[in-house]
């Protein structure tokens, strides 16, 4: 896919970035923090392969000839991965930066997630990011260099109760063991992974009621930018060593709901 330049429109870019001349696969980098996170690691100087529905169309008016899309609907890690890889040769590269930033969420009291729910949340928060860096992992090892950035849920920093989005949660809680068990068997190869837990975000997925109400148990009365969030997650991993290799980080200005209430 063919962009348009517009670097000085997104600023300038970052030269001493680890990530220049590198190549990333961001996976639900078309909207929300991944698009975010997609806009910050051009200005970083990495290629980009962008991942989500409609990525083309969505990354269409921002994109330079350092981003390619991969328009897919996910339906299984099995799947993802097969036509990803076609993809991928298709480009001739494997990705030294794997950012995954897709997670479809679900609010609803325990009681009332059904199996398919558990399988479908489970599976794309949790198994497509172990997938993919199972499937990635040894390329990196054998490199010498890789990082994975995996995108947690607010307040799943740690195992806690959840009264509406218990499947949600569990699935995203799960993400530290994956990240951690990166960073402690790839280490040594300067492979490194950091999950990311933000708070409320404003984005285009949340209607009017949702982000209002969002809005209402934070500290300030308002939600966090997407592009801080982007900026600051990235700053983990731009960096040789990565030294943050293994955390789990909430980057959610102390975000409690309960004291809110």
């Amino acid at each position: 896919m063919n962009g348009i330049p517009s670097g000085k429109a997104r600023g300038e870019m970052v030269a001493s970035s680890t990530f220049n001349g590198r190549f990333a696969l961001v996976i639900g980098g078309s909207g929300g923090i991944g698009r975010a996170v997609s806009l910050e690691l051009v200005r970083r100087g990495a290629r980009l392969l962008v991942h989500g529905r409609q990525a083309e169309e969505r990354m269409k008016t921002s994109s330079p000839a350092s981003l390619s899309t991969f328009d897919y609907a996910f339906d299984s890690p099995r799947n993802f991965i097969q036509a990803l890889d076609a993809r991928l040769a298709d480009m001739g590269a494997e990705p030294d930066i794997v950012i995954c930033a897709f997670g479809p969420f679900s609010e609803k009291p325990l009681e009332m997630v059904s199996a398919e729910e558990w399988e479908y949340l489970t599976m794309a928060n949790l198994a497509l990011p172990g997938a993919v860096a199972s499937h990635f992992l040894a390329g990196m090892k054998a490199r010498g260099y890789g990082r994975f950035l995996f995108f947690g849920g607010t307040r799943t920093d740690a195992i806690r109760p959840f009264r509406k989005t218990a499947a949600y949660a569990a699935a995203k809680t799960g993400l530290g063991v994956l990240a951690k068990s990166i960073a402690a068997s790839a280490g040594d190869r300067n492979v490194a992974a950091v999950v990311v837990c933000p708070g409320p975000t404003d984005t285009e997925y949340l209607n009017a009621e949702t982000r209002a109400r969002h809005a209402s148990l934070t500290a300030t009365g308002s939600l966090l930018p997407a592009k801080l969030i982007a900026h600051a997650s990235l700053d983990l991993i731009d960096a040789d060593p990565c030294i943050a290799s293994g955390a789990i980080v909430a980057l959610d200005g102390g975000f409690d709901p309960e004291s809110r209430r």
